[in-house]
């Protein structure tokens, strides 16, 4: 096995201080601010609070439960959601339904928003359609954490303008 000698390149003083590399960086940055400045029509920036981002139709943003006609929770409690989520943040207490074509209903459903991660695993492993995430609501801003818990009674109300609670599939 050969050994391979590797002598290092002699530098004069001015590439000792990186004085090239510094100004060649210096360079590019204002190259770069020469031509925003100049340049406007490629930037595109929202004023926030008065006019907001469009959010794309399909975006997972805060969960929200669908109702059946009768205005109940479509959802049954089979607990597909809270077992999907890799986040553990779903709590889901089963009761029994006092209506015997219904099988079961959830007692307790909450959602830590703190935790969870929009992954929209949920929504995949429900096979009702009880749970969606098309709200289009990205903000929110709370003093406390258990304000970002919800419960059923938020995500029951939790339907955005012009959609509908309730599924069109029937089941």
């Amino acid at each position: 096995m050969a050994t391979i000698l590797i002598r290092k390149p002699k530098l004069n003083f001015l590439q000792k201080i990186y004085v090239g590399a510094i100004v060649q960086g210096m360079w590019i940055t204002l190259s770069h601010a020469l031509r925003n400045m100049v340049n406007q029509k490629g930037i595109l920036t929202y004023d926030y609070p008065e006019k907001k981002k469009p959010i794309p139709e399909d975006y997972r943003a805060e969960h929200r439960l669908m109702q059946r006609p009768d205005g109940t929770v479509r959802c049954t409690a089979c607990m597909l959601c809270a077992t999907a989520c890799p986040a553990n943040c779903i709590e889901i207490v089963a009761k029994e339904h006092p209506d015997p074509a219904v099988e079961k209903y959830p007692q307790v459903y909450n959602i830590d928003l703190l935790r969870c991660v929009f992954c929209g695993f949920c929504v995949e492993a429900c096979p009702c359609d009880a749970i969606r995430m098309d709200t289009q609501k990205v903000e929110r801003a709370e003093f406390d954490r258990p304000s970002f818990v919800v419960d059923i009674d938020y995500l029951s109300k939790n339907h955005p303008e012009g959609k509908s609670p309730y599924s069109i599939a029937l089941y």
